[in-house]
């Protein structure tokens, strides 16, 4: 045996944890629970969402709108699905870390999956002081879950403390702004929270031998190379 194959191995025995995707099952399995009762309400919107929806619409303010409709832009559209995803793959593959970049854009695109699944099964509808032009589906909310999603995707591939608290503000952020804006119930964002971690998570297990390796690999990023061949 290796000297190489023998770090893999412990390397491998080493991230191959049972929590991580027991903690990502109950999350997911929380938000199918949630939507399922979304759905066999009568009154889809819980007291606390109304109550939450009241103090927004009551507080706005021009100040607070042109934050919001950024994470909005941010979170959803060209900008949202093509050009976040493409510059973080790339900013990636600069730093040297294709397992990483491959993790990134499996887990976003099973994120946005099932969402989208969820959305058109328990059809929830939206609130009436949105402010914003939004698809159908209210349940659970596309923005926080991707928000959620990327944040825990690259505390993983780079855990660092001003990492995982970028990646939190960045979330609770998207959360309060799609409740501003009265595209979500508050109740959407958190089903969104928990199915953006829980699909991260998830996700990470096939990969977290392999992401374990490429992190402790010592390759400098691509410009660095370059500049010392020049």
């Amino acid at each position: 045996m290796t000297q190489q194959h023998g770090v893999e191995l412990r390397t491998a025995h080493k991230v191959s944890r049972r929590w991580p995707l027991i903690s990502a099952s109950v999350c997911v399995a929380l938000v199918v629970a949630l939507g399922i009762v979304i759905a066999l309400r009568p009154t889809q919107a819980f007291s606390f969402d109304r109550e939450w929806m009241g103090e927004i619409v009551e507080h706005r303010s021009p100040f607070w709108l042109a934050p919001a409709l950024v994470m909005n832009s941010l979170g959803a559209g060209i900008i949202g699905v093509i050009v976040v995803p493409v510059v973080t793959i790339v900013l990636l593959l600069l730093f040297r870390r294709p397992w990483a970049a491959l993790y990134y854009a499996v887990a976003i695109i099973v994120s946005a999956g099932v969402v989208q699944l969820l959305k058109a099964t328990v059809g929830r509808s939206r609130p009436k002081a949105i402010l914003v032009t939004a698809d159908t589906g209210s349940f659970p909310s596309g923005h926080t879950a991707n928000a959620a999603t990327m944040a825990l995707v690259l505390a993983i591939v780079f855990p660092i403390v001003w990492v995982w608290v970028a990646g939190s503000c960045y979330t609770v952020a998207m959360m309060l702004s799609r409740t501003y804006l009265g595209a979500h119930w508050l109740s959407d964002t958190i089903g969104g929270l928990l199915l953006g971690v829980g699909v991260a998570a998830m996700v990470w297990a096939p990969f977290a031998a392999r992401l374990e390796t490429e992190r402790r690999a010592p390759h400098p990023p691509v410009w660095s190379r370059s500049s010392a061949t020049l």
